[in-house]
């Protein structure tokens, strides 16, 4: 049984849209301590989900990854994922048949995704592209950057306001708000471009540096990164766009600031 509470954004017959939480880890793994998203979405299938071909799977105490003949199954539903600190927008299938299709989605780049970021310093031009290749680093296989031989990897930004976020009674810090769009999906591909072009996200205890990002820990307390908007096509063949509230804790760095949709 969990305890948590996410937010469900849109829900129909076909997927479970959430808003995730920052703190929350998606998918489950023999590292992984406490309560995933993964954990929330095996709970509400086995409550809401009939199909006799997967009851079996539903009956478990949970759906475990030694199911991996079956990713839908593996992964309750889960199409994608986000970073543990990153909030937002989590796709979640009902169906496998719906869950291949977005996943097709996602590889075909048909799915369209914003982000939000706080990001150092005030990035000019306010409008760009990031072209650079991501891979895991030689010299440390936890960590992405910019590397020969990386995957092709594109982000685009636009930058919605400057911003003198307070860390203490006397001292502010510049940062910018930034609209993300991710055209690819490599692993930490916002923070890891973010941080080659000199403004890395708030907060980001891999790619801000040791001291820059312990000294934005006393201040933001996490990784300052939202997924934001995303639109995907349903079975109909319609197209469904939603929006994930920004949650507080990134919203009072830029205060009573209206963004744009």
């Amino acid at each position: 049984m969990t305890t948590m509470d996410i937010p469900v954004i849109y829900e129909d017959h076909d997927v479970i849209v959430i808003n995730k939480p920052p703190g929350i880890v998606v998918n489950n793994a023999q590292s992984v301590k406490g309560e995933t998203v993964q954990d929330w979405a095996a709970l509400r299938f086995k409550s809401q989900i009939a199909n006799p071909n997967l009851q079996k799977i539903i009956d478990k105490t949970h759906w475990s990854l030694s199911f991996g003949h079956c990713d839908f199954c593996s992964r309750a539903g889960i199409v994608h994922r986000i970073d543990k600190e990153t909030s937002g927008i989590l796709l979640i299938a009902k169906t496998p048949e719906i869950f291949a299709e977005l996943q097709r989605q996602f590889k075909e780049r048909e799915i369209k995704k914003v982000y939000l970021a706080v990001c150092h310093g005030s990035i000019v031009p306010p409008e760009g592209e990031i072209r650079a290749p991501v891979g895991r680093l030689p010299w440390n296989r936890e960590r992405f950057g910019i590397v020969p031989g990386g995957k092709d990897a594109v982000t685009k930004y636009n930058i919605i306001a400057s911003l003198e976020c307070r860390t203490t009674e006397h001292n502010t810090v510049p940062a910018s708000l930034a609209a993300v769009y991710p055209e690819t999906g490599r692993t930490h591909q916002i923070r890891v471009h973010l941080k080659y072009i000199g403004h890395p996200v708030v907060g980001d205890y891999l790619y801000a540096g040791r001291i820059v990002s312990r000294e934005d820990r006393t201040w933001a307390p996490r990784v300052m990164l939202h997924a934001w908007k995303i639109s995907f096509r349903r079975p109909n063949g319609s197209v469904l766009s939603l929006t994930a509230p920004v949650p507080e804790d990134m919203r009072r760095l830029f205060g009573d600031l209206e963004i744009p949709d």
